[in-house]
């Protein structure tokens, strides 16, 4: 059995294969850094870090999916999917979102096809979001805040980086 517990510095040394991945976003150690000092709450491991934080303003404030991934050996266990719902808990009964939201690589169909099963809805397309090349989707789960689903109702138009409302 594999036990989630929060991330601390030690794992940034255990999971550098993370950004080996190619499916995975690659960041360096001082963004690492910062989310665990700031968000510590939203970055947890089981053998494969979730890494997250919460931002936005108003109907727009939500929790966001920075990074999942989980090491080829443990995969199909469930691991990803007991991560995300931490995530969303966190979310929700913490710090009341109206959803989760994260960025998946459109080419990605293995993900894509998992964050459907998990509730998740394609919002949006995103032009060139991954290194100015490949289009991005913008998946969404909405909230028990969000009684009404609206955070959820998809754009009609794809929309490009600079036109993303938050940061």
């Amino acid at each position: 059995m594999t036990t989630i517990r929060r991330f601390c510095c030690n794992d940034l040394l255990r999971f550098a294969s993370v950004n080996l991945d190619h499916l995975t976003e690659t960041f360096n150690m001082s963004f690492y850094m910062t989310y665990l000092a700031r968000w510590p709450d939203y970055f947890h491991v089981a053998e494969g870090p979730v890494m997250g934080k919460v931002e936005g303003q108003g109907e727009l404030w939500h929790g966001h999916v920075t990074a999942v991934t989980v090491a080829p050996e443990y995969r199909r266990q469930q691991l990803a999917k007991k991560l995300m719902n931490l995530l969303e808990d966190i979310s929700d009964k913490i710090d009341n979102a109206y959803f989760v939201d994260l960025f998946v690589r459109a080419s990605n169909t293995p993900a894509i096809k998992m964050y459907e099963k998990l509730g998740y809805v394609i919002y949006r397309r995103v032009l060139r979001y991954y290194s100015g090349e490949e289009d991005g989707l913008d998946m969404r789960k909405a909230l028990s805040r969000d009684t009404e689903k609206k955070s959820i109702i998809p754009l009609k138009r794809p929309v490009t980086p600079d036109e993303l409302e938050y940061d």
